[in-house]
């Protein structure tokens, strides 16, 4: 089964920030690294997205932090899931600290989503399980999570699972009050040096405010808590749903079918060069977010051969 990372572990050695001194260097020490920022072969400039339309468009890159905004319901864990599983594909170690949901469902609802159908058989849950272990971990701990906690999470994760890719589902989860902007300040500014000095890529799972209503997408102007979190984190995704359009579909009242079910908005990229939004539509059987109007299968795994 997929490897689960219990919260019996000592993490003692790991709650320091062990933040490497700084050092001034000659234009000469980074010659390698600019050549390989203009020249570098596609496969070593981050992993993609799962869907093929967005690959070419955004990637995300080793010491990065990735922000997924979105409001309640609206699918930014069901994205993720999707996310993690492409990523596994794509020879990553990924591991998923959700604080919001026991493993087991977690687990659940990405091996529906690779199944692509409702009800997976014993025997897929069963490979599901064996060709995700030690590539897809989990850590075990619901409620709220101290900061602290966390950041040493991710680094034994780093050092110890060479895990590459680390969710945190959620910023809420972290014991920090919403309307204290100086401790979540701090806490983005430990997240954003971590990533950079153990070389992972973390993807913090954050909420929307609360609008009049949820027909218009959020930004990262409308993430909940202090404007700092966006200023500091190196990319924001948002995931909206066309509610007003599930429900038409749901009563049987008229709406248009090439409406978009979904939105997928880049509204950030820092060492990239797209922001925009692509178009997704929902299988609700699958619980997949697709690339096309067309609700077909989706190969989380059609990536298995690629080498990153």
């Amino acid at each position: 089964m997929a490897t689960m990372i219990r919260d019996t572990i000592d993490f003692s050695s790991y709650m320091e920030d062990t933040d490497a001194a700084h050092k001034v260097r000659s234009t000469a020490d980074f010659t390698d690294e600019v050549i390989a920022h203009f020249h570098a072969p596609e496969d070593q400039k981050g992993q993609f997205l799962p869907w093929p339309k967005t690959q070419h468009l955004f990637r995300f890159r080793p010491g990065e932090v990735t922000l997924w905004n979105g409001m309640n319901g609206h699918g930014k864990s069901l994205a993720l899931g999707m996310v993690s599983m492409s990523l596994v594909a794509q020879r990553q170690q990924v591991c998923i600290a959700s604080m919001e949901m026991k493993p087991a469902v977690t687990l659940a609802r990405i091996c529906r989503q690779t199944h692509m159908k409702p009800m997976p058989s014993p025997e897929f849950i069963r490979d599901f399980h064996d060709a995700t272990n030690r590539r897809l971990w989990l850590y075990d701990q619901q409620g709220t999570v101290k900061a602290d906690k966390m950041l040493a999470v991710v680094r034994y994760c780093a050092d110890k699972l060479k895990v590459s890719h680390f969710v945190i589902d959620s910023l809420m989860k972290m014991g920090i009050p919403e309307d204290d902007y100086t401790r979540q300040k701090q806490f983005i500014d430990s997240l954003t040096a971590t990533a950079r000095d153990h070389n992972i890529h973390i993807h913090l799972v954050a909420h929307a405010k609360k609008g009049p209503d949820e027909s218009k997408a959020p930004g990262k102007y409308d993430v909940k808590g202090s404007g700092a979190i966006t200023d500091q984190v190196d990319n924001v995704l948002t995931v909206w749903r066309n509610k007003a359009k599930e429900r038409a579909m749901a009563e049987g009242g008229p709406h248009e079918p090439r409406d978009p079910d979904a939105l997928l908005i880049c509204d950030k990229q820092r060492n990239g060069e797209w922001e925009g939004k692509v178009s997704l539509w929902f299988d609700p059987a699958s619980q997949q977010f697709m690339g096309s109007g067309i609700c077909g299968p989706m190969d989380l795994l059609a990536t298995e051969d690629k080498e990153t």
